[in-house]
């Protein structure tokens, strides 16, 4: 019976924001940019606060750091910049820093940001660029020292910008990294700096063990979300967006949200929101409201079953109990859909539930459920209208 669903949450999330040029300069040994034929301007943090407004949710924007870089104190950190021990950060003196610092913090709400890096690529090997800053194209992690050291600048450049606390949730840049590494691997340095989700591609990504589900999988203690394709390629500024959403991600890349011209960002954010907002109605999806419920709603979504019928539904956890470790980042909420023909009457000391009216539609009723402890089911006792 089609009475109830645990919708899938689609989260957006947007690679390179945080980059002021927009040129790439690989050809000058350089980093990949934005790959855009401007620079970037504060309008462009407000474009994704718009978006996040528009749908009611926080999107994820993934920040490189070396141009909010302050004090040049990335000359110490010589594999992180193309200039090396010579990096000077053009961008330290501009207004235009403090101007999208006090963007970034007043719409908190619907902006996240999340870890992507400092300079994008590796200068490591003689100073020459390679792909990509956290691993290179086989999967290999850059040496344990110079991670560290770059989560440290990140967390250091961070602070002096008043831009947050560190992230929880992180995209590696060009989408390279290898899943299922164990204690050596990235994600466990990860979670010492307090990342608790990452998304990329799971498609050709050099891994260790095989990811729980085609949506999701445990990296070590990080969940990990499949991204999937993303519909627009990554460097099209004002595109014509179009394409069918099919997994957790809506993937995109800085310029997709962006005009260019900044003052008419607006027009393609419009665009998105307009692709994205039916999402929230349709009875089996929804938006992720951030990062951290959407990944956890994408674990319930995978990994909890069902029974219902004309009296009620039997909710099956016994997977999620089955777990070792309990990865941090999973909330012990979740959100489901029952239709508006259905009475709820009592549900099982296990779980509690609570109506999210504003998400509610003439169609159906929104409720979070909530589980008090980890035993392997829970039952929602029901009437049917007109029964």
């Amino acid at each position: 019976m089609n009475l109830i669903s645990i919708p899938l949450a689609i989260q957006v999330v947007i690679d390179d924001a945080g980059w002021w040029t927009g040129r790439s300069s690989v050809s000058e040994n350089g980093p990949w940019r934005t790959g855009i034929n401007r620079d970037h301007h504060p309008l462009d943090y407000v474009a994704i606060a718009e978006l996040g407004k528009q749908l009611g949710m926080r999107p994820q924007a993934s920040f490189i750091l070396s141009e909010w870089d302050l004090t040049d104190r990335l000359r110490a950190l010589p594999d992180a910049t193309y200039l090396g021990e010579k990096w000077r950060n053009p961008w330290k003196s501009s207004p235009l820093l403090k101007e999208a610092a006090a963007i970034i913090r007043n719409e908190n709400r619907f902006i996240e940001v999340g870890l992507h890096g400092i300079g994008h690529e590796y200068w490591g090997n003689g100073g020459v660029m390679e792909r990509a800053e956290w691993h290179d194209v086989h999967g290999n992690m850059r040496p344990r020292e110079s991670v560290i050291a770059h989560l440290e600048a990140f967390a250091e450049i961070l602070e002096e910008n008043d831009l947050g606390p560190f992230p929880e949730s992180f995209v590696a840049t060009a989408h390279q990294h290898h899943y299922g590494a164990g204690e050596k691997g990235l994600a466990f340095i990860l979670e010492q700096f307090g990342v608790k989700y990452h998304s990329l591609p799971f498609e050709g990504m050099p891994r260790s063990k095989q990811p729980e589900s085609e949506l999701f999988g445990f990296d070590g203690p990080l969940i990990a979300v499949n991204r999937g394709a993303d519909l627009i390629f990554w460097d099209v500024i004002e595109p014509e967006v179009s394409g069918k959403i099919t997994g957790p991600i809506c993937g995109m890349h800085w310029p997709n949200l962006l005009h260019s011209d900044p003052e008419r960002n607006g027009e393609v954010v419009s665009r998105w929101v307009k692709l994205l907002e039916p999402h929230q109605n349709q009875f089996d999806t929804m938006l992720a409201a951030n990062t951290a419920e959407g990944f956890s709603q994408v674990v319930y979504h995978s990994e909890v079953s069902f029974k219902a019928d004309s009296s009620g539904c039997y909710l099956d956890f016994s997977k999620l109990s089955g777990l070792k470790s309990k990865p941090p980042g999973l909330l012990n909420y979740f959100t489901i859909k029952v239709k508006n023909n259905v009475r709820i009457v009592s549900a099982s000391k296990e779980i509690e539930l609570v109506e999210n009216g504003q998400l509610s539609t003439k169609e159906y009723k929104t409720l979070v459920v909530k589980r008090k402890n980890d035993t392997n089911s829970a039952y929602i006792n029901w009437s049917l209208e007109g029964n």
